[in-house]
């Protein structure tokens, strides 16, 4: 249970650590929000991850602190869809996997830890702008970077956590993330989407923003 809870605080300081989203290359394919591994991160997949989360946030009772707490949600979405695929083919090549029964007994002990299933939601939601019917997502990712640690020898130390973001730097090098310029650029050393600046872009453009998925 420490690891699983520990591993939760790994996955979400990768989550947070990154600035709210944006990507990479000059050959982003139309309607594709990012391309990771040949795969296709469509633009409508990250906002029916930001409806949800967004819906989510307007049950809640503290609503107007939630939204305003994450204008940039479709940034963050996408951000979290890449660092999913990122932590699969990490664990892949480390030869790791998680099973149903393993997602079920780490939610129940998430679950128990918070206090209750309505405990646990709201805190995802608050916390990490996970709607409820993403969490199995996220209590599985979480499951399967606790493993991977396990697996590569990467301990609950600066140097452990390292060792970590090295695996996740050569996956995502592996995937070859490309994601649409409007939304920035990736950065395989530090897993994140820093701010896309195209070639003829001069400095006093430097302070305008990319373009935002979900209209917020």
């Amino acid at each position: 249970m420490h690891r699983r809870r520990r591993t939760a605080i790994i996955v979400s300081a990768l989550l947070v650590a990154a600035p709210l989203l944006a990507a990479c290359s000059n050959e982003a394919r139309p309607g594709a929000a990012a391309v990771v591994g040949g795969d296709r991160i469509e633009v409508s997949t990250v906002q029916a991850n930001v409806k949800d989360v967004r819906s989510a946030q307007e049950r809640a009772p503290e609503a107007a602190q939630l939204i305003k707490a994450t204008g940039q949600l479709g940034r963050a979405k996408l951000y979290e869809l890449i660092v999913a695929e990122v932590v699969e083919r990490a664990a892949s090549d480390a030869g790791v996997s998680v099973n149903r029964k393993e997602i079920q007994d780490g939610r129940a002990a998430f679950v128990q830890q918070a206090g209750g299933e309505e405990q646990l939601a709201s805190m995802y939601l608050q916390q990490r702008g996970v709607a409820p019917d993403q969490l199995n997502d996220v209590v599985r990712r979480d499951i399967l970077v606790g493993k991977l640690a396990t697996a590569i020898g990467a301990g609950n130390t600066p140097e452990g956590q390292q060792k970590l973001n090295a695996a996740f730097t050569v996956a995502a090098k592996k995937l070859d993330i490309d994601v649409n310029p409007r939304f920035g650029v990736w950065d395989d050393k530090k897993l994140e989407l820093g701010d896309y600046k195209a070639p003829w872009i001069t400095q006093v453009t430097k302070e305008q923003q990319p373009a935002e998925i979900d209209g917020a």
